[in-house]
């Protein structure tokens, strides 16, 4: 059952569950109702019979009892058909002694004969019975205190006085009858109702789905949903139309990286396949390359599969979206790891002088990229600082600066540094790729902190990584 309902359309199971709630509701107020009325109409017909509940002439009694009938035998006139029902109940007996103006006999039971046991005037015994016709009553049950023949108390019998309940029952289902069909129009109204109002209220996600299968089917990013209000749907929208922006700027990076690595990536293999065809013919043709051209091709062919590998470590260090792991951060100390990038550096640029001022600063980070990272900072002052300069790195309150002495950097190509595959019109004959300051500021920035480039006094191009940090490591991580 639960299954089928799961399987039923989202419109259709709201509308059902309004419809089955309504359906309780209206139950529960019109069974309510029908009590509360019933309730009124037996306190009214109660009221009657404690009207009719007169004190009786111990005569009356006393002859009732002597000349005890179980019918109402004896009635003489012409007079109106009494409406109530007056007999006597004995203890000892299930048989009534009727009164000649009742208008039938009513069943005793042994509530009524316990009454009469009792012997209490004062308690008014209430019930539903029945007449010897089949024909439902309202009976009032109360003891009798009378003097019978010898002077003494009797106390074993109890008056009964009963009234018809044709007409309260014909009332009371006729009320039924009329709760029962405006019940069921309310649950018919209501399911509809509640119909009108999944379809309504479903519109909005309507056109988010279509939205979404669309985007499916054809891979069209640049779908957007109407936003309306500050409802939920309202937010799922504009989550949708955030989500299908990110993507499709996430896919036009994806296509200019490709696009600019294919770029990048010609003019190398283009030189290689040069080179390596020249080796090639050479070999074919049996005509031998002079010693000294032929090293000079072997050495620039060993350069440009250098050049190569690492544009393509560059660019696999790129493709990686922020959000994937890029390994647990870790504390590290910056300052160990800016003396083994100077250490390497000092390696790449033999004929430059390196003056560095390093003091304790810990940091936050993944300790293999932030060192690809300083080390990318400090080959750029190497390729660009002239020989017998000088290369000046300091670590001061987390702030790393790497000053060199070069040409410097324009002040109309600043903004684009850290742009990927961008290269200045001067550096365009060196080697690289124009990824080195991209990876730089990413890998900064995910480590919280931030990177900027300017001229230094004096000439040359400064450069300052800033990052979060302490002086001493963190007590539980030394």
């Amino acid at each position: 059952m639960i299954d089928k309902f799961r399987a039923l359309p989202l419109r259709s199971r709201l509308a059902l569950l309004v419809a089955v709630a309504v359906a309780v509701a209206v139950a529960a107020v019109s069974v309510t109702c029908w009590f509360v009325v019933r309730g009124k109409l037996y306190d009214e017909i109660d009221a009657k019979l404690k009207s009719q509940n007169a004190p009786l002439q111990s005569g009356d009694i006393d002859l009732a009892l002597r000349n005890c009938s179980p019918t109402p035998a004896g009635r003489t006139g012409y007079g109106p058909m009494p409406v109530y029902y007056v007999q006597l109940a004995r203890a000892d007996s299930d048989k009534p002694c009727v009164s000649a103006y009742s208008a039938g006999t009513v069943k005793v039971d042994g509530s009524d004969q316990q009454v009469a046991r009792d012997a209490d005037p004062t308690v008014l015994t209430f019930r539903n019975g029945t007449d010897t016709t089949g024909k439902d009553v309202r009976v009032l049950t109360v003891a009798a205190l009378v003097q019978g023949p010898t002077g003494g108390v009797v106390t074993d019998t109890a008056v009964m006085i009963a009234y018809p309940l044709k007409e309260t029952e014909g009332t009371l289902n006729d009320l039924a009858l009329l709760l029962l069909i405006v019940s069921g129009v309310g649950v018919v109204g209501a399911g509809a109702a509640g119909l009108w109002v999944a379809r309504a209220g479903l519109k909005p996600v309507d056109r988010l789905a279509g939205a979404v299968e669309h985007v499916a089917r054809t891979e069209d990013l640049t779908v957007r949903i109407p936003v309306e209000g500050e409802d939920e749907i309202a937010r799922l929208s504009r989550s949708f139309n955030s989500m299908t922006a990110a993507l499709a700027s996430s896919r036009d990076r994806q296509a200019q990286l490709i696009a600019d690595a294919g770029h990048e990536l010609r003019t190398p293999l283009t030189s290689l396949r040069t080179n390596i065809e020249l080796l090639a013919r050479s070999d074919e043709t049996g005509r031998a390359i002079p010693p000294a051209d032929r090293a000079a091709l072997m050495a620039s062919v060993k350069a440009q599969m250098t050049e190569l590998a690492a544009l393509i470590g560059d660019l696999q260090e790129l493709s990686r979206p922020d959000a994937v792991d890029r390994g647990p951060l870790k504390v590290v100390a910056l300052h160990e790891i800016a003396e083994a990038a100077l250490a390497r550096a000092r390696l790449r640029g033999p004929e430059l002088a390196f003056v560095a001022e390093l003091t304790p600063w810990y940091v936050r980070a993944e300790p293999a990229a932030l060192e690809r990272a300083v080390v990318n900072v400090l080959d750029n002052a190497v390729k660009f600082s002239p020989p017998g300069s000088t290369v000046e790195v300091a670590l001061k309150a987390g702030d790393l600066t790497v000053r060199d002495h070069g040409p410097g950097i324009p002040a109309d190509e600043l903004p684009h540094v850290f742009e990927r595959f961008w290269r200045s019109p001067s550096a365009r004959a060196l080697p690289g790729s124009g990824l080195g300051l991209s990876i730089v500021a990413r890998t900064v920035q995910q480590s919280g902190g931030e990177i900027s480039l300017g001229p230094a006094a004096g000439g040359g191009t400064r450069a300052v990584i800033r990052l979060p940090g302490a002086a001493t490591p963190p007590p539980s991580e030394p």
